[in-house]
């Protein structure tokens, strides 16, 4: 239900924070993503490092978006890290690109998730024009989800209905972005990924089981529980 996101590299600019972090949230996530930034400070051990301290599984976020050949040098190279999944852009196309990919990821044991829609507004201008179209292509290269902000849950509400219950939907946005624990859940995401509202918590440990409260919360609520 709950994905912590670890993205900010200002913070978490000593690995020993990273270890604090993960080892003070483990209990209450559900897995980790690490996001380019703190990849390129850390390099390609980070993704071990998260792995130890929290024996959560560990989505790394490159959001590959080249041909076909290049994604895979690159996923082999987090595989070998020993990543689970790794995010990438389905704006690409299939022949020569995600079908290379994902061919590859089921050979590594790796999961491939598709950006179908962001968080920021300029997301309205050419990606979610071809929302549907993206969901789509997560259903052909037998993707292991896709991901879909939780500030857009009428987009997370349609995902669902197009994906039946075959795919996972993750959603980052909530916190500082503007969605509250539990309502991508709510609209039938399966996971929130949530990055700022803990990781530059003066406590990550209170945040992250104040906001695991929230979630339960908001969807024992919204799915008439109480």
């Amino acid at each position: 239900m709950l994905i912590v996101a670890i993205d900010a590299v200002r913070e978490l600019s000593e690995k020993e924070a990273i270890i604090r972090l993960v080892e003070k949230t483990s209990e209450y996530a559900s897995g980790y993503k690490i996001g380019v930034g703190v990849l390129l400070k850390h390099g390609l051990e980070v993704i071990d490092t998260v792995k130890k301290a929290s024996s959560r599984d560990v989505i790394v976020d490159l959001k590959l978006a080249d041909i076909g050949d290049i994604m895979v040098s690159t996923l082999d190279l987090i595989a070998s890290a020993g990543a689970d999944a790794v995010i990438a852009h389905g704006f690409i196309g299939v022949k020569d690109a995600l079908d290379k990919l994902v061919e590859s990821a089921h050979r590594l044991g790796i999961k491939v998730l598709l950006v179908a829609s962001m968080s920021h507004r300029g997301s309205e201008e050419y990606i979610d024009k071809h929302f549907n179209e993206l969901l789509r292509v997560a259903i052909k290269i037998g993707a292991h989800g896709v991901v879909v902000p939780a500030t857009k849950p009428q987009l997370i509400k349609s995902a669902r209905s197009v994906l039946g219950n075959k795919h996972y939907i993750y959603s980052p946005g909530v916190g500082v972005q503007g969605a509250h624990p539990g309502d991508a859940i709510c609209a039938g995401a399966d996971y929130e990924i949530i990055g700022r509202l803990i990781t530059t918590a003066p406590d990550p440990l209170n945040a992250t089981r104040t906001i695991r409260s929230a979630q339960l919360e908001k969807v024992r609520l919204c799915r008439g529980y109480l």
